[in-house]
C-alpha cells in the first residue's frame, strides 16, 4: 500500500483478525477529534485508513450478522 511512494501503515490483509479489531477500534476512537481538531490532510488521512480496514473486515466477513434494529424496518419498530 503507497501513496506517492510513501508506504502509509500496515497493509489491512496482513493484520491478524485481533490486530485488525484494535486497529479499527482505535480508529473509531479518534474520528472525532480528527474530524473536529486535524489538519485537512490527517483528517483525509484518517479517512483513507479507515476505508481500507473496514473495506477489509468487510472482505474477512461478508456473511457478518446484521442486527434487524439497524435496518430501516426495525427502527421504524422502535
Amino acid at each position: 500500500m503507497t501513496t506517492d511512494d510513501t508506504e502509509l501503515g500496515v497493509d489491512p490483509g496482513d493484520l491478524t483478525d485481533d490486530d485488525l479489531f484494535r486497529e479499527l477500534a482505535q480508529l473509531y476512537a479518534t474520528r472525532m477529534d480528527a474530524l473536529r481538531h486535524a489538519a485537512d490532510q490527517a483528517y483525509g488521512e484518517h479517512t483513507r485508513r479507515m476505508n481500507q480496514l473496514e473495506a477489509e473486515y468487510l472482505r474477512r466477513w461478508p456473511g457478518r450478522e446484521i442486527d434487524p434494529e439497524r435496518l430501516r424496518e426495525g427502527a421504524r419498530a422502535r
